[in-house]
């Protein structure tokens, strides 16, 4: 006797999963944030260099500069950008969605050292000197400046007091970004002005006790004054960042790649739907709605983890649903064995069930092991490949192996497949007579 109350609990879970995936789905993967290789953006790989004679790169100072950077990429309105430590003296760089490159590189790499020096190179004061995060533009006879804030009003009173006794033109005080060891002001104040490596030198008449002062510089243009106030409010930089190797990947590029890869994701997931269908009848209807569960558990978890997506990413997704395929087929070959030798549905059902879970757990549990090796060495986008893989393994397992298992015994324990084992793709012809 055929019992109803199973094959309607098949379809009210079929419903209600089918409710909860198409109300959803655009919202979440509206939410998934997008690798530069998918939205476009910058990426950049430094080689960390002492800033001082005799400095060790610690882990630590590493640590310190990531948070530097981390200040400066603030400013410049990347949402989700990645900074990796790789090795013991490289520091990778990744903003996606970033329009104006040059300036990113710039604000990156510029060390942002600012010090007050006497025209014969003495340093007088630093950015230790001021206060953090003060710096602001303001206008000066409808110029644009950059002021800074002091820590000790008196300090800079002692050192405009000395300045000013000097004669000309030794009594100016000369302002410095990033002053390198055998620079020379009275080297570069005869060069052109927009070649000159220092920002300003005005000159010191009188004893200054204020506690702001004014870079004037060479009359800065508006958006040079909002880069220096910028650098100077996300601090210096406690290394030196050389650069070894950069890539930027164009938004419309971006918008193209991500177009194309998820139109063949398309196609080869509904190429494997009509495969199931065709060949497995009901257990491949069945495995189409697990592995359409499957995907969309993969973008919600995904999007749980703040994960950024990726084409290697998006690779590694198409291939968890070859392997969550994989799993509905291991599992309805055997069945299908099974019933060839004359078992009834229900037999057929226990035992390819068993037969096939040892098979399809070693073989998710080796590549689990390959995952994890690749995100404990792997960098960059290859920890991206790792991290998708990994979740979609554990997904694929919970959906293909238990998901399908629970959907067709509700079916095979109602009765109604008994004597059906053409729903099964399983021929008449085929059963061995007992």
């Amino acid at each position: 006797m055929v019992k109803k109350g199973r094959i309607v609990a098949f379809f009210l879970i079929v419903l209600l999963l089918g409710g909860l995936i198409g109300t959803t789905v655009m919202g979440v993967t509206k939410d998934i944030k997008l690798g530069l290789d998918l939205q476009g953006g910058f990426e950049v790989l430094y080689e960390v260099e002492p800033a001082q004679e005799g400095q060790e790169l610690s882990q630590d100072l590493l640590n310190s500069t990531v948070s530097a950077l981390y200040k400066r990429i603030n400013v410049l309105g990347v949402s989700e950008p990645r900074i990796t430590i790789e090795g013991d003296d490289r520091i990778r760089v990744q903003l996606a969605g970033v329009k104006d490159q040059n300036q990113a590189r710039e604000l990156l790499s510029t060390q942002a050292e600012l010090t007050f020096r006497t025209t014969d190179d003495k340093e007088q004061m630093s950015g230790a000197d001021l206060k953090e995060g003060a710096a602001k533009v303001v206008f000066d006879n409808n110029q644009p400046v950059v002021q800074v804030t002091l820590k000790k009003p008196e300090q800079f009173a002692n050192i405009t007091r000395e300045i000013s006794q000097l004669p000309p033109p030794d009594n100016r005080l000369v302002i410095w970004l990033d002053y390198e060891e055998g620079d020379s002001y009275k080297e570069e104040v005869t060069k052109p002005a927009d070649e000159q490596k220092f920002i300003s030198d005005p000159a010191v008449n009188q004893v200054l006790s204020q506690n702001t002062v004014i870079i004037s510089g060479p009359p800065f243009q508006l958006e040079e004054a909002e880069n220096l106030k910028d650098l100077l409010n996300a601090g210096s930089l406690p290394v030196k960042l050389d650069e070894i190797y950069s890539t930027s990947v164009g938004a419309q590029f971006g918008e193209q790649s991500l177009d194309k890869t998820v139109m063949a994701g398309f196609i080869g997931i509904g190429l494997i739907f009509l495969f199931m269908l065709f060949y497995y009848r009901l257990p491949g209807a069945i495995a189409v709605v697990t592995l359409s569960v499957y995907i969309y558990l993969i973008l919600v978890v995904f999007n749980w983890m703040h994960a950024v997506l990726t084409l290697p990413g998006i690779a590694a997704l198409i291939l968890g649903v070859g392997m969550a395929v994989d799993a509905n087929i291991i599992t309805y070959e055997r069945i299908k064995e099974e019933l060839r030798s004359g078992k009834s549905v229900m037999s057929a059902f226990k035992a390819g069930g068993r037969r096939s879970f040892t098979t399809i757990f070693d073989a998710n549990i080796t590549t689990l092991i390959a995952a994890g090796v690749l995100f404990a060495y792997g960098t960059s986008s290859v920890k991206g490949f790792a991290v998708m893989l990994i979740t979609s393994i554990v997904v694929s397992f919970l959906t293909a192996v238990w998901g399908s298992r629970i959907l067709l015994g509700l079916w095979v324990k109602s009765r109604a497949l008994n004597k059906k084992p053409g729903l099964f793709g399983v021929k008449e012809s085929e059963i061995d007579e007992l």
